[in-house]
């Protein structure tokens, strides 16, 4: 096997770091910002079930992830290839955006067949991320991984925002419109920006022993074998295990919080999707600096603290979201009734609840990137895609959980505010855990 070089060109780094920008607007327009709320207020048209259903999207996907991503990576280690996973997987996602077109407002029956495709485009834009990462340590050196996946994340932010401008920009446009053809053309726009954006990728960014050509079911069979080798053998790399462990409860956490947090704030201040957009944009743009503040703190202090850092912030984050109620801040402060004619987050409990998510977007960026430099640091040499699947499977194992946890107790206490406060019981074990966890790499599987 003859391996690409341990550094790829700038231009190779960069075009990798794009493809975050690339998928970036999906997570950050349709499953957080614009589509997530509308599909739950006013496609559904009731908030609890629509927090509900939303919940079935996200916890469906999980399962599915945590159920592929470790054999595929494998089978990806085993073919030396990891681009034409890629593209499958931005395929789903593609065609999964675009059937967002279809999720017309007041329609509760259409819940079953757009919750799918919300499903599908996840699920897609999850593994290909899970190929794409494991790229990582192969074309940068060591020392610079956590810079390189820093400006990643930090590229994707700004796709994100540019997204976010744009919708806002047509909704100023557009003005009031019973058909929310706004709303339902995220998900196609969102498609054409990854087609687009996502070719430098594909063109620029070595892929991994382009010599070495093994069939498919080869690749499936030595995929398989070694992912049960692996497993097998977890007991030698008790360290990463321990990681793998943290970072699925940690993250779970955050990517619930993520997800519900514009559900939440559209169903606890009624906010319209111009407030949403604005929200989000104020939220990318705090993001930003975040995650590439972040990339440097990982190569400075290591990625293991700057995780612990960021996880302490994303925990007090969202304690203060939760603690703001229509009429409460901090749980126990009353406030004002919101007033119909009040001014943009006019209300104390928009402002505090302003200031808390400006916690979460500072601190998540460096939170994602140095967890997903970390695995990169732990995994023995070789085994990159295997261990970013088995990653991917962390992230993913009990990803159905948080937002299944969010749909009993939301349904079972008719409480979005309870339903979404469960996410922290997730943060805050992944955060002890994570304090075991030695930043150094495993040794070659005996």
């Amino acid at each position: 096997m003859t391996a690409v070089p341990r550094e790829a060109s700038r231009l190779g780094q960069f075009s990798w770091a794009l493809f975050d920008w690339a998928n970036q607007p999906f997570f950050t327009v349709v499953t957080t910002f614009i589509f997530a709320p509308y599909f739950a207020n006013v496609m559904v048209g009731d908030p609890v079930q629509g927090q509900a259903a939303w919940a079935f999207t996200q916890s469906t996907s999980g399962i599915l992830i945590a159920l592929m991503s470790p054999f595929l990576g494998a089978m990806a280690d085993a073919g030396g290839r990891r681009k034409p996973y890629v593209f499958v997987f931005q395929l789903l996602l593609f065609v999964g955006c675009a059937a967002l077109w279809w999720a017309y407002p007041n329609r509760p029956d259409l819940t079953r067949p757009i919750a799918w495709a919300v499903v599908l485009a996840t699920v897609g834009a999850e593994m290909s991320i899970v190929f794409n990462n494991a790229q990582l340590p192969n074309i940068v050196r060591p020392e610079r991984m956590g810079w390189l996946s820093g400006f990643g994340w930090g590229m994707g932010y700004v796709g994100g925002l540019i997204a976010l401008g744009i919708v806002l920009a047509a909704q100023f446009s557009l003005g009031p419109d019973p058909n929310h053809t706004l709303e339902r053309l995220v998900g196609p726009a969102s498609a054409l920006w990854l087609a687009v954006f996502v070719i430098p990728m594909f063109l620029f960014t070595p892929d991994m022993a382009k010599d070495r050509r093994l069939p498919l079911l080869d690749c499936a069979k030595q995929g398989g074998l070694s992912l049960l080798n692996t497993i097998r053998k977890l007991r030698h790399y008790r360290n990463a295990l321990t990681y793998l462990i943290a970072f699925m409860l940690y993250n779970d956490g955050l990517a619930a919080i993520i997800a519900f947090g514009g559900v939440y704030a559209s169903a606890t201040f009624g906010w319209p999707t111009m407030t949403l957009g604005i929200f989000g944009i104020i939220l990318t743009v705090f993001a930003i600096p975040g995650a590439f503040m972040g990339g440097k703190l990982d190569d400075l202090i290591g990625s293991k603290r700057t995780v612990q850092l960021a996880i302490a912030g994303v925990i007090l984050a969202t304690v203060g979201i939760v603690g703001v109620t229509a009429d409460r801040v901090l749980f126990v402060v009353p406030a004002d009734p919101l007033s119909p004619t009040r001014g943009l987050f006019g209300s104390a409990q928009e402002k505090v609840f302003m200031a808390f998510a400006l916690l979460l977007g500072f601190c998540m960026g460096p939170m994602q990137a140095a967890s997903r430099t970390l695995i990169g640091r732990l995994a023995p040499a070789g085994m990159s895609g295997e261990f970013y699947g088995l990653f991917a499977l962390s992230g993913r194992a009990t990803a159905w959980m948080a937002p299944t946890a969010i749909g009993i107790i939301t349904v079972a206490t008719q409480s979005n505010r309870l339903g979404v406060a469960c996410v922290l019981f997730f943060l805050m074990l992944g955060f002890g855990l994570l304090w075991t966890v030695r930043e150094e790499r495993a040794p070659a599987p005996p």
